[in-house]
């Protein structure tokens, strides 16, 4: 095994000035090389979590915090000045991260088309050539990327339906307006995706707050469910909203909620969540049902007995009393 240099020594919290890596900026691992960092060195680091890596081929030291900047900035090391980015990637570069769910432990993926040319040849890089009008790319930090409304066409035509319309939510949470990805459909009749495309638009709603929200939504919809609100809050007998539902029928006061592991894993988190359930039920009476990730996304996945089921339960409920605190006024 090789010694580690001076710069690497076992009690290291952060890279620091005596690294000869940037410590503010990506870099590539032949950027590495050039200032003396090996690829097995890079791969050390990596281990022991002093990187990670922005994109495929771009790395960074773990304390740079992530931004648009320091994506476009990786972008900009792997990518040709003529090639445009697209899909995933597109997304991740205008700050909708639809990224696979194995991003968690890989870098995210690296989508790169020309409108014209040859296409971009380089391992586990999606690429080729796209009909792209003028009006469908734009230029983010100096890189050229299918705007947001082409970006989130593209990938409600192209992704698995659950991830598509998570893709459609997230664009217009940062504010393509519902009406241009509703009108834009049509141009791609008779176009691979179109049909799903055409179903998903409407359904779409800018208030999803993440990617299980928006699968589960969508699995709801399948349960044959009426459309729902979404984030409705709750309020107690003084009126002071307490607990917002991701997924809610407040008619007969049934919601459905995503517990991503990013906030719902922890035992405080846990019990949290277990004691406002129990409010919703006894002071509220409202059904809630809780879904994680397994129940969303595995192979088997089929929460709509769940939904119907608990749409049920809150029906025959309806009839009882129930405090003035279970409704709210639109805020």
């Amino acid at each position: 095994m090789k010694p580690p240099p001076s710069w690497l020594p076992p009690d290291l919290a952060l890279l620091d000035e005596r690294c000869p890596l940037p410590l503010d900026a990506p870099f590539t691992a032949q950027q590495a090389a050039k200032l003396g960092v090996s690829r097995w060195f890079l791969r050390l680091l990596d281990d022991r979590a002093l990187i990670r890596p922005v994109l495929r081929g771009a790395y960074v030291a773990a304390q740079v915090p992530d931004s648009i900047d320091l994506r476009a900035a990786a972008l900009r090391l792997v990518v040709p000045e003529t090639a445009v980015v697209t899909d995933r990637t597109a997304a991740w570069l205008h700050g909708v991260d639809i990224l696979p769910r194995s991003a968690v432990h890989q870098p995210p993926p690296l989508c790169v088309f020309g409108s014209t040319g040859s296409r971009l040849r380089r391992p586990q890089v999606a690429s080729g050539i796209r009909a792209l009008t003028e009006d469908d790319v734009t230029i983010v930090l100096d890189v050229r990327v299918t705007t947001p409304l082409r970006t989130a066409l593209d990938l409600g035509r192209s992704l698995w339906r659950f991830d598509a319309l998570a893709a459609l939510d997230g664009f217009l949470r940062i504010g393509v307006p519902h009406e241009h990805i509703l009108l834009s459909v049509e141009r791609f009749r008779g176009q691979r995706g179109v049909v799903q495309l055409r179903w998903l638009a409407p359904l779409a709603e800018g208030r999803a707050e993440s990617p299980g929200e928006s699968a589960l939504r969508l699995h709801w919809y399948d349960a044959g469910l009426p459309r729902p609100e979404l984030q409705w809050w709750v309020c107690d007998h003084n009126g002071v909203a307490l607990y917002r539902l991701d997924i809610a029928l407040p008619d007969i006061r049934f919601a459905a909620e995503y517990d991503g592991q990013r906030f719902h894993s922890g035992d405080a988190q846990r019990e949290h969540d277990g004691a406002r359930r129990s409010w919703l039920d006894e002071q509220g009476r409202w059904v809630v049902e809780a879904f994680e990730q397994e129940h969303v996304y595995s192979t088997n996945a089929d929460p709509a007995p769940r939904l119907q089921n608990g749409a049920r339960m809150a029906r025959t409920r309806s009839g009882l009393w129930v405090p003035e605190s279970a409704y709210r006024p639109e805020q």
